[in-house]
């Protein structure tokens, strides 16, 4: 039997590219006067959304797949805009750009537009990418260009026809969420950020999550929300976030009852969460960011195994 591998995947050059990184994003924060949050691990309930699956931890509760709840309730506390950078656990991902345990950068700026959070995603993202420069996209503009199809009005033919061109047969009978993702997914997110930073903004409402709703220009209801992608990789995920605390249980709700169906466990709702909204949350925006992949492209590496020193599933 040959001995196990303990070597770390990532070079020592790539770790120490890492350890820069990290300190730019801290003195980054650090110069605006933002406070460091730390929030727990490990907690009795976790995530409702059905696109993600938590890790159970017998007898105490779920890994938490990101800080959002906590941050939010140190928010309704008076904390001001935070920021943290977390482990953060999803079940059933591993490949290229996944790892179970990876790292997230997670911040709220109270008082911030969405535009305006762009514009700090965009300042955060060139600390470690260099001065790129940053275009903007409407969701509804990139499924018009690259599929002909207008996602927030098109019947569910036309996107079940689009999902027989582009996507594997298995997802013919998917529904219209899961066939908007998987085009995007597949078809859109690689032709994103080849030389900058591109952001997307305005997704459908039934991809809101936890962001507030608007009217765009066409006066069509969106999602206040925006990722950002590199080289077509998606990065970060940002909200102006929703306060209204009625809503967030009824979508809470709704995602439970769409579990159900999946056959997937349903927890129970995050309670304190809830009732920190109910307290009040101030109004803000807030991104999580994943570092893994920022500091993948960064030093040019293609797979997160580069640049994690240990990975749970090493190549």
């Amino acid at each position: 039997m040959s001995p196990p591998t303990w070597q770390p995947s990532a070079s020592l050059a790539n770790l120490r590219r890492r350890a820069q990184i990290l300190a730019q994003i801290r003195a980054y924060f650090a110069a605006q006067g933002m406070l460091e949050v730390e929030t727990p691990q490990l907690c009795p309930t976790t995530v409702s959304d059905p696109h993600l699956n938590s890790i159970a931890v017998a007898g105490y509760g779920y890994l938490q797949t990101s800080p959002e709840y906590a941050m939010k309730r140190l928010l309704a506390a008076g904390s001001g805009s935070i920021w943290q950078i977390a482990h953060v656990f999803r079940a059933d991902e591993v490949g290229r750009r996944h790892n179970p345990e990876f790292t997230l950068l997670e911040w709220y700026r109270v008082g911030f537009t969405p535009d305006q959070l762009i514009d700090d995603v965009a300042a955060l993202a060139r600390l470690a990418l260099g001065q790129l420069g940053c275009v903007r996209h409407r969701y509804r503009d990139l499924f018009r260009t690259h599929l002909d199809l207008d996602p927030l009005t098109c019947s569910g033919d036309a996107l079940r026809r689009a999902a027989r061109q582009h996507l594997d047969p298995a997802f013919d009978d998917a529904d219209r969420d899961t066939w908007l993702e998987l085009l995007m997914c597949q078809v859109i997110e690689p032709q994103l950020g080849r030389d900058e930073l591109s952001f997307v903004v305005d997704y459908p409402p039934s991809q809101a999550a936890l962001a507030r709703l608007r009217a765009d220009d066409d006066g069509q209801p969106v999602a206040a929300r925006f990722e950002l992608y590199h080289r077509g990789v998606e990065l970060a995920n940002g909200y102006h976030e929703l306060l209204d605390a009625g809503e967030q249980r009824a979508r809470f709700a709704a995602d439970l009852r769409a579990r159900e169906m999946l056959g997937l466990p349903a927890g129970a709702l995050d309670e304190a969460f809830l009732a920190a909204l109910e307290s009040g949350l101030p109004d803000c925006s807030g991104v999580a960011l994943g570092l893994d992949r920022l500091i993948m492209l960064a030093v040019g590496a293609d797979t997160l195994h580069e640049v994690m020193a240990f990975p749970l599933c090493r190549p």
